[in-house]
């Protein structure tokens, strides 16, 4: 995908995904040049071009957010943020706007929860304005047949696709009705089976807020659950407008959405441990007993395969690019200084770029990691070849503070044991989660010192190693990890007990 394209599906929710636009389109020929190069993966050329745009008129919102896009390629993320906050500034009633500052500053560090915190209640007082559709005039029964509407732009072959299609499935018909509210305009394999799985489907992609939100309430939903917080292609703006009694959101974001209109939030006790998780929400917390998510895996997943005896050990991470920093570098120049054989794999989408190949190497080099010991692969378009890649990894390093999820998962079902360093925020205790889930929590470190340790003890121990490597997929079967019929029963209760809180203050009215 263009850097472009990348540009527009991130602050403008998707190619036709709504109608809000705060930005022209690249019209005069410097712009066009800067696109030009961007598409063409000629990023460092594309950012000096939109820098100059920049200079000769700085209020252009096109050019911030080009530049923008392309440092998120660029692996500049700092650089990228100041551009969306400078975008802000020039379009602060943009929602899409600010959904995509709020997006990428999870990546940057130092974390600090109150300051993201306050960011996301300035988003929910900035968007509060939005017109509510009265609600429906729904049937005040606790026990009723209720119907639960999810809105995603990932109901696809997409990390949220294997997360959310067993529970599509797995819902009790007898219980509740199962809408699917989809934002994109591409349709795969995944998105038949959903959409046959579900009892009714809406195309949404292309249709403003207003009139999907007429579209929720004509559906008579009961509860409308958002997946993609303010991760690109989100439909905030139809939540903002309350077009259900009961508004949750989960799966799709590592964070508090702002929203007033939102009334839960799904998620775990490990993941967002009380009390302290409750002071960095604006929903209430619904928390599941048991993972915050079930994963299933794909079905044509390569069979694990044996590493060769002998081979050097291989670290690997194949998370996207943006949540690698300075730290990370750091403790894995470490623990490659432990392993004097073993080698580090990356891969990333970004790295599909000889310009951030560049900027990789220099960073390996900064500290002190040589990078002839590192393998540098980009994004393979094909699911088999991406969990192939598995084949040739031994140990999998967690990203932090922001942990990989889908890639936790695959590691784990390709035989790759995940080492992970559990902070104090949600997307710094998603690996926490799903190791303990899986029975692995002796791979959670408690600080950085402990991070190293146990990829080094673990690199040593060969046996170990192999032995994990040919148990792991028959531990997740067994997990409540890829228990889609327990989980999916913990869903339903939460939302049920949501129901309940709905009904008995209508009573109360």
């Amino acid at each position: 995908m263009s850097v472009f394209k990348n540009l527009m599906r991130t602050v403008f929710g998707g190619e036709g995904a709504r109608t809000e636009s705060p930005v022209a389109s690249f019209g005069d020929d410097a712009l066009k040049a800067a696109d030009a190069a961007a598409r063409n993966g000629r990023l460092n050329e594309a950012l000096e071009r939109y820098k100059a745009c920049i200079q000769a008129n700085p209020q252009s919102l096109d050019a911030h957010l080009g530049a923008a896009a392309v440092l998120v390629d660029l692996w500049a993320l700092d650089d990228a943020v100041a551009h969306y906050e400078h975008a802000r500034r020039i379009a602060p009633a943009s929602g899409a706007v600010f959904s995509a500052l709020l997006f990428h500053r999870h990546y940057l560090l130092p974390v600090d929860a109150q300051a993201l915190y306050d960011l996301h209640r300035t988003y929910g007082a900035t968007t509060a304005n939005a017109p509510q559709s009265l609600q429906p005039a729904a049937e005040i029964a606790q026990q009723r047949r209720l119907r639960i509407g999810y809105v995603s732009p990932n109901l696809s072959r997409h990390s949220v696709g294997y997360f959310i299609a067993p529970v599509i499935r797995c819902h009790d018909r007898r219980e509740f009705e199962v809408f699917c509210y989809y934002n994109h305009a591409l349709s795969d394999d995944a998105t038949r089976t959903m959409r046959e799985a579900a009892d009714g489907w809406r195309n949404i992609a292309g249709i403003d807020d207003e009139a999907v939100s007429r579209m929720v309430r004509d559906d008579k939903i009961d509860i409308l659950v958002d997946l993609a917080g303010h991760s690109k292609a989100n439909r905030l703006g139809v939540f903002a407008r309350r077009p259900a009694p009961v508004q949750m959101t989960w799966l799709g974001y590592p964070d508090t959405t702002g929203l007033a209109a939102f009334d839960f939030r799904l998620t775990d006790g490990i993941v967002d441990p009380a009390p302290q998780a409750e002071m960095r929400h604006t929903e209430k917390l619904a928390r599941i007993d048991g993972p915050f998510l079930c994963y299933e895996p794909p079905a044509d997943a390569p069979t694990v395969t044996a590493r060769a005896a002998g081979a050097a050990v291989v670290f690997a991470c194949f998370n996207n690019l943006a949540k690698v920093n300075a730290s990370t570098l750091e403790l894995w120049a470490r623990i490659l200084e432990e392993v004097p054989q073993s080698r580090l794999a990356l891969k990333s989408a970004p790295l599909n770029f000889p310009d951030t190949v560049d900027r990789v190497i220099d960073a390996l080099e900064r500290c002190g990691i040589d990078p002839a010991r590192v393998d540098l692969r980009g994004w393979a378009s094909d699911r088999q070849q991406h969990l192939d890649a598995y084949a040739q990894a031994d140990i999998a390093l967690d990203t932090f503070p922001y942990n990989g999820t889908t890639t936790t998962c695959e590691a784990l079902w390709m035989g790759v044991p995940v080492v992970t360093l559990a902070g104090e925020v949600h997307m710094s205790r998603v690996g926490a989660s799903l190791l303990n889930s899986a029975g692995l929590g002796e791979f959670v470190a408690k600080d950085a010192d402990d991070y190293v340790r146990i990829a080094c003890g673990l690199a040593h121990d060969g046996e170990r190693r192999r032995r994990l490597r040919g148990e792991l997929r028959e531990r997740l079967e067994g997990s409540p990890l890829l228990d889609h019929l327990g989980f999916t029963y913990q869903l339903e209760a939460r939302c049920r007990d949501a129901w309940h809180s709905w009904c008995a203050e209508q009573r109360l009215s």
